[in-house]
């Protein structure tokens, strides 16, 4: 029974994964799709691009790559931090800016719901003695509050022509820090030497395959939303000051 339960639960992290890159994907088709002036290939190359990076890291997880905790840093830190970095440069650098100036602000606040079905599985993982407790909601691990607020926060924030940006950007923020604190605590309990969390199991699950995905391809999801979200906000504030301004000047 234990076995079954944990290969359903194997599962659910690549069905859950799917899913979200499915509904990235149709986000960005959509929005590519009603401008003509965007990349029609846009959602195509997100595709191409996150299909790599699926190959590469389920590749070194079944290898036996990222289980090494030897060294320092982790191996398994490259998973999360190469796309952190990459999506950080691609967003500062404005790559991003037409295709966030038509998608809908909602949106990206909404796909964090995924972080509810997230912190159900890491919790089963825990109820298996399969992952410490303190990565769990019954721990350390607040992360599931963004995916219960997602909905509500999004509606409230941009529902019926509302535009709050100062609460989407505290939102945002609280929902990095959130985030910060379940990967600090996900590193500091893995056997590393640097191991601060001493209790049974240490976490080392995440590192084989298909639990790789969390740190591969969740929690750079995850942070690449809140991020996007923040620039997206900023872009339209600036737009919507800009636009007062020229109103003025016309008017003046």
């Amino acid at each position: 029974m234990k076995t079954s339960f944990f290969t359903t639960t194997a599962d659910y992290f690549v069905v859950l994964s799917v899913i979200c890159l499915g509904l990235v994907t149709w986000a960005i088709a959509k929005t590519v799709k009603s401008n003509t002036h965007l990349n029609p290939r846009g959602h195509w190359r997100f595709l191409f691009v996150i299909s790599i990076w699926i190959t590469i890291i389920s590749s070194l997880a079944l290898s036996g790559f990222f289980s090494d905790f030897s060294t320092l840093p982790p191996r398994l830190l490259m998973a999360p931090l190469i796309p952190i970095i990459s999506i950080t440069l691609v967003t500062l650098f404005g790559k991003l800016d037409n295709l966030l100036k038509q998608v809908p602000p909602s949106w990206i606040m909404y796909l964090q719901t995924f972080r509810l079905p997230v912190e159900i599985l890491l919790w089963i993982l825990f109820v298996q003695k399969l992952l410490p407790a303190q990565m769990t909601f019954e721990g350390r691990n607040w992360d599931i509050l963004v995916g219960l607020t997602a909905i509500p926060a999004s509606f409230f924030c941009f529902g019926q022509n509302r535009f709050k940006t100062s609460f989407a950007i505290a939102w945002n923020i609280g929902g990095l820090l959130l985030l910060l604190n379940i990967v600090t605590i996900a590193v500091l309990s893995m056997p590393t030497p640097f191991r601060v969390f001493m209790n049974d199991p240490a976490n080392e699950i995440v590192a084989t395959f298909p639990f790789v995905l969390l740190p591969g391809i969740l929690v750079p999801l995850a942070f690449s939303l809140h991020v996007l979200s923040l620039r997206q906000v900023f872009l339209l504030k600036k737009e919507g000051a800009a636009s007062r301004l020229q109103n003025h000047l016309a008017k003046g």
